[in-house]
């Protein structure tokens, strides 16, 4: 199963992290790091959709991205046109890595997430170190000591957690465990395959005091329709903009719609 081999190669790049920079020194840059990006949390809950703009170089699913603007270029549209910013960090299947995320940080007020496979404690105060503002949980490779334990991290870092469900229990967990942002991931990490009625499904599941965000597979106007019937609160959009000449252009015509 790809997701479990994503896990296995983590946890393999965490030993490389860790010699690189010790755990007690993270915790000492966590600790220095100012504030720098607005609140996650706030840049999502509104009235109207927001937009989190995502920054990947490669998926499984997608193999290696050619975007068709530089990475300054990109930021400005974004800048001007979403509400939040997702950075994947993962190296291995996606090719990002923590100095991506540092580069975008230089030019952007916006809230980040740092969209990796959280598994350690490390990664949590390595986020902050890199002045993430969010990081994302997914729920199907974190039990629920795990989950309970790294969402207190996080609220305790001043980070905000997006966490990501796939299914009606992990669902469940997410709202036992009284988490703000529920994010549902259109496409299974199992297979990568994706279902947009994924959010249309779990959306009665959703009560209306949190953030509900929609992940992946929206790509089309179409896309953007539906899932607004699913009253989400914000749209999760990597390939569209990653693909788009213009995602500003595109941003700002999914928000009329």
């Amino acid at each position: 199963m790809i997701l479990d081999q994503i896990v296995e190669d983590k946890k393999i790049r965490l030993k490389e992290h860790k010699n690189k920079t010790s755990p007690d020194e993270i915790r000492r840059m966590a600790e220095e790091q100012v504030k720098i990006g607005s609140s996650f949390y706030d840049a999502l809950k509104k009235d109207q959709i927001s937009i989190i703009g995502e920054f990947k170089q490669a998926s499984p699913s997608l193999g290696k991205i050619t975007s068709k603007i530089n990475l300054t270029e990109r930021m400005e549209e974004y800048n001007a046109s979403v509400d939040a910013i997702s950075c994947l960090t993962e190296e291995d299947h996606f090719l990002g890595n923590i100095d991506y995320l540092r580069t975008i940080r230089k030019q952007t007020k916006l809230p980040i997430l740092r969209k990796d496979f959280m598994i350690d404690e490390y990664q949590f105060y390595e986020a902050k170190a890199i002045q993430a503002d969010a990081i994302l949980l997914i729920a199907a490779i974190l039990d629920d000591v795990m989950l309970k334990d790294f969402y207190q991290l996080s609220t305790e870092l001043g980070l905000d957690a997006l966490v990501e469900v796939h299914d009606e229990r992990e669902m469940e967990r997410a709202l036992k465990a009284d988490i703000k942002i529920i994010g549902v991931n259109n496409r299974d990490l199992r297979d990568f395959t994706i279902r947009l009625d994924t959010t249309k499904r779990l959306s009665a599941m959703v009560p209306g005091d949190k953030v509900f965000v929609a992940e992946s597979g929206i790509v089309t106007d179409e896309d953007v329709l539906f899932l607004k019937e699913c009253h989400v609160d914000a749209f999760l959009i990597g390939r569209a903009f990653m693909e788009a000449e213009h995602p500003k252009e595109l941003a700002e015509r999914w928000k009329k719609l």
